[in-house]
């Protein structure tokens, strides 16, 4: 399956901004389960290219002068193989047993993981977990906030693509597995979804599974990736800081296609 991929991100400012540092990673890589064929960034000014702790493509755009909005694309063409169910990796998994602030597992947490898993620790019982979850804490736009934590949104019982990935990482790294955030994009018609998405993976038996929550997906056919990390900090497409400015007004537009599909649509 090839995918056409369209990010575009905009800041803009109620005064100027003095100066701003963003982080990006907004750059797929190349793996066993997706080739990049085309990829572009548009920026308002030079970046550097460098790896983070992950290995993830980070580019690290600062701008100097005073500006009051910030406008950053990226787009390209990218194969993906839906043949592959997991995907192997020479790096050592046990990193990602660590808890972070948004991903700690609450006594409700670890209760509900141990009910849906007891001592159970294989992916099919795994994917029985992810659908509980999804049961316990329906998509609902809006219901958190961006710094929400798991515990909060499994409390509340609502939540976005990012904090049913936390959550499902807090409850599996509990259980003593490795279990990373992803951060890219999903090729999707239920347009009630966003297109840049989050879901999990976890480290069984040599092999990262990828899990879904929001979609009910444990097979990654549809899914673009971008970056991991422990949790959304590490991983998520754009991230910074600035001096000034006021508030802010962030506005994101992702469109995601099938490429033949795209083809086939400009033909009529």
């Amino acid at each position: 399956m090839k995918l056409s991929i369209s990010h575009d991100t905009t800041y803009s400012y109620e005064h100027q901004v003095r100066s701003s540092v963003q982080y990006l990673r907004l750059t797929p890589q190349n793996s066993e389960r997706q080739k990049v064929l085309d990829w572009q960034l548009k920026l308002p000014g030079p970046a550097r290219a460098q790896r983070d702790p992950y290995g993830n493509i980070l580019h690290v755009l600062t701008l100097e002068e005073p500006h009051d909005s910030l406008a950053i694309h990226a787009s390209g063409q990218v194969e993906i193989d839906t043949s592959f169910d997991g995907e192997p990796d020479p790096q050592a998994p046990h990193p990602f047993m660590r808890t972070t602030a948004l991903t700690a597992a609450d006594a409700a947490l670890r209760e509900f993981a141990l009910k849906h898993c007891g001592e159970r620790r294989d992916r099919a019982t795994l994917i029985e977990l992810m659908q509980a979850l999804a049961l316990a804490m329906p998509y609902q736009p809006g219901s958190t906030e961006v710094d929400s934590t798991a515990a909060e949104a499994f409390a509340r019982g609502a939540g976005v693509c990012q904090d049913h990935a936390h959550a499902f990482l807090a409850c599996v790294r509990s259980l003593g597995l490795p279990a990373r955030y992803v951060s890219g994009y999903l090729c999707s018609e239920d347009s009630a979804h966003l297109a840049s998405h989050a879901w999990a993976e976890v480290w069984i038996e040599g092999v990262w599974y990828s899990f879904d929550v929001t979609n009910g997906l444990s097979r990654p056919e549809r899914h673009l990736k971008l970056a991991v990390g422990m949790d959304y900090l590490d991983a998520c497409p754009v991230r910074g800081m600035r001096r000034g400015g006021g508030s802010e007004q962030m506005h994101a537009q992702v469109q995601v296609s099938e490429l033949s599909m795209q083809m086939q649509s400009q033909k009529q």
